[in-house]
């Protein structure tokens, strides 16, 4: 009998097993929770959908299911809620006349399922799993600074991405050059942690190692983190960073700056280069060209040779050795030729030519360079090209003949390539007067700034026949240039100023009148300048003894332009007002056609004269007279009437 109870228990099991597995009413598992989801610091709305069809909310308690534990957190009686004490007792709420819970300022803690249980008519419950999401902040990568070796045997670290409070917890992926890197033995391995904060967030830390090769010296390395939130899924990208890579040296070579043709004055560099990392230590060399052998110059840098200013002692083989300092040993490169163009040396001959006047002279030009150089000739005074070549030829001298001549040697395939050298001819002769007379009006009592040029070979001297302060100063090796201050006087006045230049070969003799300047009386002809203070000397107008004399030209007076100009302007002034002040009277009726009589009282009608006096000095009406040069009577000042009677 015992035997048969046994087999009848075991299959009454096995039944009830196999109806649970089929989904039998009643005796299958609790149904999957509702899903809730939010972001942290959002509220979540907990909807109890058991009594939604008869809207019966009058009995409902809400319960908090976190590690199979239940806690009461809410009750609804008779539509009203009360919170419970505990974590959620200021957080909690009714909405939607008691079907739903709203929880606010959700944190990562909250997630875990809700349920709500009601008492009538049968107890039944509905549980509610609530997801909690936070995005993570953007990922933080920091590339390995000291640099890997690639001769290394074992996978090191590159770099380290940090994403920092996120929920839950973000993927990480690596890239390299944008793409995806992948576990690989011996070759790449990452490795991960996390960290929970107080506040329930997480922060992932991931560490990238890879074994890397010399091509891998530019490469970019960024990491990506992949989250979800309500919305989807989502991801973050870091900034790309790259490694130092280190690798041995191949290959030395040498660079200049700037590229193409060089010449004195340019700066120069001279730089060594290796495909090594870290570069190897750096030294330049020159070849002594008298003994070949090289010795070793001076850099300012690792590498770096700074010619400045470049000249020619520059010129000669270089070559660049380097030394890597972890296997000690030395690469030479490839010796390279350095030539620095130059023009030197520019000679004229003769050197200091001397010639009577009526002679002939030939100037000859040499230059040394180390490219084909053209010459050319130009006058130091005007910058005028004379010749083109290196020889200058100049026939029947005359004074105007000395002076500066420079010589110019230039390299047409390097613009700027040149070198000048100036020679200065002179020509014998008594000296030359840059003007042999003038005349000055002056203020009496005021001090006069003087000046007297002179040219001539010999070199000339200027003396002054007044006592004053004098200076010299040579324009050139036969022009000399003498100013006088001196003290306007009555016996200055009657003796006027003369300035004497002499050499050797003779004198001559500048003499400067000078004239009060009265602007009632004053009356200058055509040859004299009013209202100068000081004596220029024209250089390309000489006057000497020897010469035909011709008087310069003299300047115009502008001051008795701008006098005249404002006088006939304050005649029309007053002409204008006064046919204003009739107009205003009714004195002055103006009709359309034809003149008409000015309106007066008979006592006053023959009386009314409008006198317009002009106060133009003599010298002033005479420049308004026109080019004919006539002048007025002495008694005749100007005046003039206008008669406005008829």
């Amino acid at each position: 009998m015992g035997l048969p109870r046994l087999i009848c228990a075991f299959l009454l099991y096995a039944c009830c097993c196999c109806r649970r597995a089929a989904g039998v009413p009643g005796e299958a598992e609790q149904p999957a929770p509702e899903l809730v989801e939010v972001e942290v610091g959002s509220t979540a709305l907990l909807k109890c959908s058991l009594f939604q069809s008869q809207g019966n909310f009058s009995h409902v308690d809400w319960f908090s299911v976190h590690k199979e534990k239940r806690v009461l957190i809410f009750r609804v009686r008779q539509g009203q809620g009360q919170s419970e004490p505990g974590e959620y007792q200021h957080r909690l709420s009714l909405q939607d006349r008691g079907a739903t819970l709203a929880l606010t300022q959700v944190t990562p803690h909250d997630e875990r399922i809700f349920l709500c249980q009601g008492k009538r008519p049968r107890s039944q419950e509905h549980r509610i799993q609530l997801r909690v999401y936070k995005a993570p902040e953007e990922p933080n990568i920091q590339a390995n600074a000291l640099g890997i070796p690639v001769n290394s045997k074992e996978p090191s670290e590159v770099a380290t991405c940090v994403g920092r409070n996120g929920y839950p917890i973000p993927q990480v992926i690596w890239y390299k050059n944008g793409r995806p890197l992948k576990e690989e033995k011996n070759r790449v391995h990452i490795q991960s942690s996390q960290t929970v904060e107080s506040s329930g967030l997480y922060t992932l830390q991931s560490i990238l190692k890879a074994q890397l090769v010399k091509e891998d010296k530019d490469a970019q390395f960024y990491c990506e983190l992949n989250y979800r939130l309500p919305s989807g899924n989502h991801m973050k990208e870091s900034r790309e960073v790259t490694v130092p890579v280190f690798y041995p040296t191949e290959k030395v070579w040498l660079e200049v700056e700037p590229v193409g043709m060089l010449k004195e004055g340019d700066r120069v560099e001279i730089r060594c280069l290796a495909d090594g990392n870290p570069p190897p230590h750096f030294s330049i060399s020159k070849q002594n060209l008298s003994t070949r052998e090289a010795e070793e110059e001076t850099t300012v840098d690792n590498g770096v040779l700074v010619l400045e200013p470049a000249r020619k002692e520059h010129s000669g083989l270089y070559e660049c050795q380097g030394l890597d300092l972890d296997t000690m040993i030395s690469l030479p490169s490839e010796a390279q030729e350095l030539l620095v163009n130059y023009v030197s040396d520019v000679q004229v001959s003769p050197a200091d030519p001397e010639r009577q006047e009526g002679s002939s002279l030939t100037l000859t030009c040499e230059a040394e360079s180390s490219q084909a150089l053209e010459f050319q000739w130009l006058r130091e005074e005007t910058g005028q090209v004379l010749e083109r070549g290196s020889v200058l030829q100049l026939h029947n001298l005359k004074r105007e003949a000395g002076g500066g001549y420079r010589c110019m040697a230039s390299v047409p395939s390097i613009p700027g390539l040149n070198r000048t050298q100036l020679v200065n001819v002179a020509i014998f002769g008594p000296p030359w007067m840059a003007f042999k007379e003038r005349k000055l009006w002056v203020k009496e009592n005021t001090v006069l700034n003087l000046s007297c040029e002179a040219s001539g070979h010999p070199r000339p001297t200027i003396s002054w026949n007044v006592n004053g302060t004098a200076s010299e100063q040579d324009q050139d090796p036969q022009r000399v240039l003498s100013t006088l201050n001196v003290l306007v006087t009555p016996e200055l006045l009657k003796t006027g100023v003369e300035c004497t230049a002499s050499n050797d070969l003779g004198k001559n003799t500048s003499v400067l009148f000078l004239e009060l300047v009265n602007l009632t009386t004053l009356t200058p002809d055509s040859n004299t300048t009013t209202g100068l203070s000081t004596s220029t000397a024209s250089p390309h107008t000489k006057a000497n003894s020897t010469s035909t004399e011709r008087k310069l030209p003299e300047p115009e007076s502008q001051g008795v332009v701008i006098v005249a100009v404002i006088v006939c302007i304050l005649v029309l002034a007053v002409l204008g007002a006064i046919l204003y002040f009739l107009y205003k009277k009714g004195k002055l009726p103006c009709g359309r056609s034809g003149k008409q009589e000015i309106t007066l009282p008979p006592s006053r009608k023959s009386e009314f004269v409008v006198e317009v006096k002009s106060d133009k000095l003599p010298e002033e009406m005479g420049l308004l007279q026109g080019s004919s040069g006539d002048k007025r009577a002495p008694g005749d000042q100007g005046e003039k009437y206008i008669d406005l009677r008829h």
